[in-house]
């Protein structure tokens, strides 16, 4: 008889375990990611969102396994599972895979910095991102002891290619059912990281934005022919969902949006990810991360927060301007936030209203926060009532309606906001009006 372990957790209410899950839990890499915040500084904006990088990981591992479920039950096979994939017959290889997915899950989260994305693109080397220091971490000796002494054995480097998907570091190109086993964690439609995320986030949030009938989801995905799409051949197969679960589907990508609009995109949240990446940029050795593994593995939330406090109490410390802003919640505010009107007469009307004030204030009295979500529908496939399978943009209402999530904000240091906010009356209109870097004044987004 296998023993099983409980963790409570506030989204699935239980998740259970394994003694060889356990075993990997129990690792210094997924161990650290109980002090990395899954938010970064959102909690001061959003004092309950102080929820973490472990708990998700948790939940991401739960989901995954519940969808990898669905989507090979035989029971639910609508004659094309086994002809696509004839190899999930044999039941030892399908557990097998039911396992990688699982640590997938797991340990698709190892490289993330302090904070989460608030710094990952600032301070990291050319060429190095959480994903790729996952990989690396999950390939480890403790990482690759720890799923080799599971029942049946695990390899790590099947768990890290399954964790971060196709990327352009990695030496091979993933084959039609390792894609599906990686969409299963990370996919842009229903990945189970996405689905985790936003139901987890919204609820330590305070928010609703983020809720979706994800049972039903996950109880109508199935492996479907991907033949709309133009990289894949006729029977290459993928992640797709029954008609039924369409409405839930639209929901989560609803969701989505949403909480991007409300709360990832949040004018008081990004100047924090501003002022900590202005902090780091200063405090850490170079201005960077380290990509050693052993000193990725040292550094946490809170190792930073110490750092933090101690330069916000001392002005002469390396970093006090911008750790104070932090220690004492007193950031830059707002001055001018992205207008239609604005990127209608000019297309980089953000930039130029920012270069403008630089130009009036200096670059230490001005900072920007920019988010992008393209708002490109996604595509997966559906099976209809008549049992044809039809690309989702063509029969859903909604996909195709999702508009563009483009969020610019500058800001400035308070003691300059009411004389700033008198002279971008005075001036701004004038300066977009004058396209002096050869653009059109008619330039869109």
């Amino acid at each position: 008889m296998v023993k099983k372990y409980e963790f409570r957790d506030p989204v699935h209410s239980f998740i259970e375990v394994d003694a060889g899950e356990r075993r990997v839990i129990d690792t210094r890499p997924v161990q650290r990611l109980r002090y990395i915040r899954q938010l970064a500084n959102s909690h001061l904006v959003y004092p309950g969102a102080t929820h973490t990088r472990f708990e998700h990981s948790l939940g991401t591992m739960e989901m995954a396994g519940r969808m990898y479920d669905a989507v090979t039950d035989p029971l639910r096979d609508n004659g094309y599972l086994y002809k696509a994939l004839p190899m999930l017959k044999n039941d030892t290889y399908r557990r097998y895979c039911r396992r990688i997915v699982r640590m997938a899950g797991l340990c698709h989260d190892l490289g993330h910095l302090p904070f989460s994305h608030a710094a990952e693109h600032e301070l990291l080397p050319k060429g190095w991102n959480h994903e790729r220091l996952s990989y690396e971490l999950i390939r480890s000796e403790e990482m690759t002891e720890a799923l080799w002494a599971m029942m049946p054995p695990v390899r790590s480097e099947d768990v890290a290619r399954i964790a971060v998907g196709q990327q352009p570091w990695l030496d091979r190109v993933l084959t039609p059912w390792e894609r599906i086993q990686s969409d299963i964690i990370g996919g842009n439609a229903f990945g189970a990281d996405r689905m985790d995320y936003l139901l987890r986030d919204s609820l330590h949030a305070g928010v609703a934005y983020g809720r979706f009938d994800h049972h039903r989801l996950i109880g109508t995905l199935r492996i479907l022919p991907m033949a709309f799409a133009n990289d894949y051949g006729e029977d290459e197969p993928g992640l797709g969902v029954e008609w039924g679960g369409l409405p839930s589907a639209e929901a989560l990508l609803m969701a989505r949006y949403f909480m991007f609009v409300q709360v990832y995109f949040h004018k008081i949240r990004m100047i924090y990810d501003r002022h900590l990446i202005d902090f780091l940029t200063e405090y850490l050795p170079d201005g960077r991360f380290s990509t050693d593994l052993e000193e990725h593995l040292a550094m946490t939330d809170d190792e930073i927060n110490v750092g933090i406090r101690r330069a916000a109490r001392k002005a002469t410390v390396t970093g006090h301007q911008w750790a104070r802003r932090l220690a004492a919640r007193n950031h830059f505010r707002v001055v001018y936030a992205r207008r239609r009107r604005d990127v209608e007469l000019r297309h980089d009307a953000p930039q130029v209203v920012e270069q403008m004030l630089i130009n009036e204030y200096g670059r230490d009295a001005v900072r920007s926060a920019r988010g992008r979500d393209d708002g490109a529908p996604v595509r997966f496939p559906v099976l209809t009532e008549s049992g044809d399978v039809e690309l989702s943009v063509d029969v859903s209402g909604l996909l195709n309606r999702f508009p563009i999530i483009a969020s610019d904000y500058i800001y400035v240091d308070e003691a300059i906001l009411k004389d700033a906010e008198e002279w971008l009356k005075e001036n701004k209109d004038a300066m977009l009006g004058q396209d002096t870097q050869g653009g059109s004044e008619n330039g869109t987004d």
